[in-house]
């Protein structure tokens, strides 16, 4: 995006409703019902209805077979949208599906988009499943004939940070517990009991120095939101989320093509969505990072620009990343501990991000929230997305 088409956009479009499912293993329920479930809840959130809807945008699905899925939601939700698609970028689709809305609103294509996000991951896969689909991630040539899987990539990852800046085991191991005391506040999260320090060491190894509590949970889960322009989200019934900044960056698909092991695309699309903003990463007031595995959101605070290289890890181990601290990260438990269903991980972020800015969230919210940036990432740290919300419209 131009700086110039940058600067058009910024604050143009809000997000006015957002809704998510049930969580956890909910049975009985498919993927596309989980998704109806968290756009009915947006609708309700902000006062529209299903009529109002003129544009959807979807993610991908491990659970349904549908070839197009988005026409497939459209028919399941009774839509007859002008506009309709569905994004593959993993779990950075939802950010830049909020891009695209934003983009189509201010140009004319729509004037109200749905976005939404999930599936029955636990009862339509099951664990052992969908690790094994998540297992066909790596290259087919160079990657899966050696036994790859995307914990031990990113285990590679975790490694290389360990060695080049000194990040601890401790240091993973307190970004588990931060999203899980922030879960235990979130009244939908699916983890709900306390973690120690000691619990997440002592879990099952998974791919060192990965163990199971440092991996994203499974979850049945779908979330959505509504985008529309800001002066219509001004009449809506929620306060308005406002779009000031969004950037992207891809640097490649299969991390053995990646240019480095602790370095990625969190700078290039933080920079642009800062300088879309115009603002910095100290005017910032929270964070929603993706999570997939704890040595992600250490890397993530450390490329957008909130600590220095290498200092993420002792970010999280001294508690600054709690709510009541210098910069809250992943209030709402993140994807270790409040729901991981696909794109709907990321896609949670978002949410939680507008609920924060509209305040009232009791011992979860963050005082005087008026800034928020979200961060998606696809892949092995593939794909990235930056987002910059917030209650003022700039």
């Amino acid at each position: 995006m131009t700086p110039a088409a940058s600067a058009a956009l910024r604050g143009k479009a809000a997000v006015a409703g957002v809704g998510e499912s049930d969580i956890g293993k909910v049975p009985g329920t498919s993927g596309l019902g989980l998704n109806a479930q968290a756009c009915k809840r947006a609708l309700d959130d902000a006062g529209l209805q299903v009529s109002d809807i003129d544009g959807l945008l979807t993610a991908y699905s491990f659970t349904e077979s549908y070839t197009m899925l988005g026409s497939s939601l459209c028919e399941y939700l009774g839509l007859r949208p002008r506009l309709c698609a569905s994004m593959v970028a993993g779990g950075a689709s939802p950010g830049i599906m909020l891009r695209h809305a934003a983009q189509a609103i201010a140009t004319g294509q729509a004037d109200v988009v749905m976005v939404c996000a999930g599936e029955n991951r636990v009862t339509g896969l099951g664990r052992d499943a969908a690790v094994a689909v998540l297992a066909n991630v790596g290259h087919p040539q160079f990657e899966q004939i050696y036994g790859g899987s995307i914990p031990a990539y990113y285990a590679m990852v975790a490694r290389r940070h360990m060695l080049e800046y000194g990040t601890t085991r401790r240091q993973l191991s307190s970004v588990a517990v931060n999203t899980r005391a922030h879960a235990l506040l979130h009244p939908n999260a699916q983890m709900k009991t306390p973690l120690t320090l000691e619990q997440v060491e002592e879990s099952k190894p998974i791919a060192e120095p990965l163990h199971m509590l440092d991996c994203c949970i499974v979850s049945d889960a779908a979330g959505a939101f509504i985008v529309t322009a800001a002066e219509r989200a001004r009449d809506l019934r929620q306060a308005p989320a406002y779009l000031l900044g969004v950037g992207e960056m891809h640097t490649h698909e299969h991390i053995m093509c990646a240019p480095s092991l602790t370095q990625f695309g969190a700078a290039a699309s933080g920079k642009t969505a800062f300088d879309m903003a115009g603002v910095k990463p100290q005017d910032v007031d929270f964070a929603e990072l993706y999570d997939c595995f704890t040595i992600v959101p250490i890397i993530e605070l450390e490329e957008l620009g909130f600590v220095e290289t290498g200092a993420g890890g002792a970010f999280f181990e001294e508690g600054h990343a709690r709510i009541g601290g210098k910069l809250p990260v992943n209030t709402h438990g993140g994807m270790l501990s409040h729901a991981h269903a696909g794109a709907a991980g990321g896609l949670f972020g978002i949410v939680e991000a507008v609920r924060q800015l509209r305040g009232g969230l009791g011992e979860r919210q963050v005082r005087d929230a008026e800034l928020a940036l979200v961060h998606n990432e696809g892949g092995i740290l593939s794909s990235h997305c930056t987002l910059i919300l917030s209650n003022q419209r700039g």
